[in-house]
């Protein structure tokens, strides 16, 4: 069994990514942590883990985060694999210390594999390209702009696993609306159905971005 921390400030990225891991059977996400203090409590809590962490996680904790990061996870018997932003060039040295690196829009296969093999003690880097991943931002934004905030908040949701009945208690409608809103945001997506819903968002970054925003505005107290 791979037991897997899962660390990223990007909510929606990381929903969609934990259900994508979820997928294999012999993975288990033991936490989701949306900042450095609740990584390193995950670190120290569950050894012998797969650590997946966002490089931007760490950008407000100092130059040496990564390099007590991957000591913290070698004391813990833990792996460690980095998920850079696209475009993002990431030094030679911060390479050597990890086990395994994974751009932002990687698919959800590839994400899969990296894992896989590092869980059998290989190293895994998948330097991220920037042309792909400007195509890849690219297709986002025009997705993006397309739906509207109602059809982005629908879409936050969906990636984080909520069904239609939760969507709409949380919309403040009926679910036959939520059903009417799914048909076009498939539409103007190109997808057919929930999980490549949240796998379309989370590989596309403009797009993750959005609904990661739309989501958290949701989560804001209504003023009265």
């Amino acid at each position: 069994m791979n037991k897997i921390i899962l660390a990223d400030n990007q909510t929606v990225f990381r929903a969609g990514a934990a259900r994508v891991l979820a997928l294999e059977p012999d993975n288990r996400i033991v936490a989701q942590c949306d900042g450095p203090e609740r990584l390193v409590h995950a670190v120290d809590s569950f050894p012998g883990c797969i650590v997946i962490f966002a490089s931007a996680l760490l950008n407000n904790s100092g130059h040496n985060a990564i390099d007590e990061l991957t000591a913290r996870t070698a004391v813990a018997g833990s792996r460690t694999i980095l998920i850079a932003e696209n475009g993002e060039v990431m030094p030679q040295q911060i390479l050597m210390k990890v086990d395994g690196v994974v751009s932002r829009n990687v698919s959800g296969a590839d994400m899969v594999n990296c894992v896989r093999r590092v869980a059998r003690g290989q190293r895994c880097i998948m330097t991220p390209g920037n042309d792909n991943g400007q195509a890849t931002d690219s297709v986002g934004a025009r997705v993006r702009d397309r739906l509207t905030p109602k059809e982005m908040q629908i879409v936050a949701l969906i990636v984080q696993g909520c069904k239609n009945k939760d969507i709409a208690h949380q919309l403040g409608t009926k679910e036959q609306v939520i059903k009417n809103y799914l048909r076009s945001i498939y539409d103007k997506t190109g997808v057919s159905d929930r999980l490549e819903l949240a796998l379309f968002t989370i590989h596309h970054r403009m797009l993750a971005e959005a609904a990661t925003r739309a989501g958290n505005q949701l989560q804001q107290p209504r003023s009265v």
